[in-house]
């Protein structure tokens, strides 16, 4: 059995992988690149913080490779949308109503929305709203 110079054998990952290999004698590997960083993450319950931690190092993720996302627009900044009327997606004045906004539509009371608001409020006081409207038949 010969060996490879160097010692070197078996899986070599590419230095720098190509996005999209080209065709024929343009081909290039496409595995491997720049992955996500592992973290260690404290806090979690004995062993469990090592285990995620090597669970990262065995298998990385990949990075990202999308471009940057352009920085937010700052709130005092001048509008970007001259000719869009302010009350644009809602259903008052100028503009398109709230049909734009591409919303589920939903035909059920208001009680009925509250009431599932209320499972979920710790102070009580979605069950307070919900039983008023349900008491005048919202």
């Amino acid at each position: 059995m010969t060996t490879a110079p160097e010692g070197r054998g078996g899986y070599r990952a590419p230095s720098n992988p190509a996005t999209v290999s080209g065709p024929g004698a343009l081909s290039q590997r496409t595995d491997g690149g720049p992955t996500q960083p592992a973290k260690y993450v404290s806090g979690l319950p004995y062993g469990q913080g090592q285990e995620t931690y090597s669970n990262q190092v065995a298998a990385p993720m990949a990075g990202n490779t999308m471009e940057p996302m352009p920085m937010p627009t700052e709130l005092m900044a001048p509008t970007g949308r001259v000719n869009e009327p302010i009350e644009n997606g809602i259903d008052i004045g100028p503009g398109a109503g709230s049909e734009v906004m591409n919303l589920p539509s939903t035909k059920e009371p208001l009680s009925v929305t509250m009431r599932k608001i209320a499972q979920f409020d710790p102070t009580g006081e979605a069950e307070l709203i919900y039983s008023t409207l349900a008491e005048y038949g919202y």
